[in-house]
């Protein structure tokens, strides 16, 4: 990390931290500090519940989840506008009827203390868990760009977080959670436009988009870097199905597997990634575009 780096991730950090403690230690009474007296607006509260879904976790473990199991799970996430609107329609207007802070405190005054504390048990259970896993996420990677022990940065972390949480109570969490929204899209933004600003003059964004996905990588995750050969089956099965251009990826041992798959470029199969043989010395660069040359 360079200089720079630091500055930003210190500054990130102290400012959220500070800043939540500060603007938002007034809590007096339990209303002010659950409720906020009421007087957090509607965009707030809004883009926080938007930081709650979209956290460090969703960050790190989706990219992976899509290259591994494809794009299929982005149907769970379908469902959440429909569920937001029942919950803002139904029961938020029940629960500021009745005045309660908690939806535990309603499950008392609808069935009895034991269902009460039940609820709350297994909720506390449940948000204890996960908010194990999403201090311990990102602690990993800022453990290896720091070099800082894994085990203090996950103390580090923790301690902060309780510090604003306690001393602001929901507004503090709200307030910090818009201001790490504005931080998270900020980052997305910026990282696109750097990434279109060093793309290389054959690849611009708009010619990007040009290609219209006329061609494809297959990626066999169980050949990937295994050295056990190409699918050549599955490849050009997904070139005959989908009339695209398919790049074959994972699985090239020697020279003989470059030769199957140049046997199929009529079919649709026009290239082949081999970089682990490459790394291993199993093929030389040269000679392999010699191969597929002739």
């Amino acid at each position: 990390m360079v200089i720079f780096d630091w500055i930003v991730l210190a500054l990130t950090i102290l400012f959220i931290v500070i800043y939540g403690a500060v603007k938002t230690s007034k809590s007096s009474n339990i209303k002010s500090f659950l409720k906020d007296n009421n007087n957090t607006n509607w965009f707030t509260i809004g883009v926080s519940v938007m930081a709650t879904q979209a956290s460090a976790i969703t960050f790190l473990s989706t990219p992976g989840q899509a290259y591994n199991d494809g794009m299929g799970f982005l149907q769970f996430y379908l469902g959440l506008p429909l569920a937001m609107i029942i919950i803002c329609a139904f029961f938020v207007p029940l629960y500021h009827k009745l005045k309660v802070y908690t939806a535990y405190e309603f499950l008392e005054k609808r069935f009895d203390q034991k269902t009460r504390t039940l609820g709350a048990v297994l909720f506390l259970i449940q948000r204890g868990l996960a908010a194990g896993i999403t201090i311990f996420a990102p602690s990993i990677i800022l453990s290896s760009v720091l070099d800082i022990d894994l085990k203090l940065l996950n103390i580090i972390i923790g301690l902060l977080v309780i510090v604003y949480t306690v001393s602001g109570g929901t507004r503090a969490v709200n307030t910090t959670q818009k201001q790490q929204m504005f931080i998270i899209f900020t980052g997305l933004f910026l990282v696109f436009f750097i990434i279109q600003n060093n793309l290389p003059d054959q690849l611009t964004f708009n010619k990007f988009l040009d290609y219209g996905g006329s061609e494809v990588i297959h990626t066999n995750i169980s050949k990937d870097g295994a050295l056990s050969g190409v699918d050549i089956e599955l490849t050009r099965k997904i070139a005959s199905d989908t009339n695209a251009n398919v790049i074959a990826s994972g699985g090239v041992t020697n020279y003989d597997d470059i030769k199957k798959i140049n046997n199929y470029f009529l079919e649709g199969i026009v290239g082949v990634i081999v970089g682990t043989a490459l790394y291993k010395g199993l093929i030389k660069l040269d000679e392999a575009i010699k191969l597929v040359s002739n």
